[in-house]
């Protein structure tokens, strides 16, 4: 699928959430959701430490904001840019929201489930397939990944 003009800067404030992610010693993911018209809906970064909640993924942070700015679990024509390939749990909230289109930054090829390990987004077998763009400022969002993570194995707790 085709990079839209706003993907970039979408993907910038989903980078800024990834960012923001680290004063919690969150992995730095972020993402954001809007709507047709560019109207932000939601945004998030991952939370599980934060919250103590294995669910709380960027993705699923900035659906459950942009579902409750709308009243609505039903995301349709809205977009969600995130800076990481989802994972399966976060491909099947995507599905069940009704998101119109995905736009990922790096590719995980350890839990990705838009393309690297499975494709659940755009399963023929399932209701709802959006519409995926991945590798929107794909370094630039594996970078903080890469950084986070070196200092984890060289942290000696």
């Amino acid at each position: 699928m085709q990079v839209r003009d706003t993907d970039v800067a979408l993907m910038r404030l989903a980078l800024a959430e990834a960012q923001a992610a680290l004063a919690t010693a969150d992995v730095p993911v972020g993402a954001v959701v809007v709507a047709t018209d560019g109207t932000l809906l939601g945004a998030g970064r991952n939370r599980r430490e934060a919250d103590s909640d294995p669910t709380a993924h960027a993705e699923i942070v900035a659906l459950r904001a942009a579902a409750s700015a709308l009243g609505s679990w039903r995301l349709e024509g809205a977009t969600l840019v995130v800076t990481l390939e989802p994972c399966a749990m976060c491909a099947g909230a995507i599905v069940n929201s009704r998101i119109a289109r995905l736009v990922f930054g790096a590719e995980d090829p350890k839990a990705g489930a838009v393309g690297s390990l499975w494709d659940l987004v755009r399963d023929r077998r399932l209701n709802h397939r959006p519409e995926v763009v991945g590798g929107v400022l794909a370094q630039e969002c594996a970078e903080p990944l890469r950084t986070f993570f070196a200092s984890q194995r060289s942290d000696p707790r």
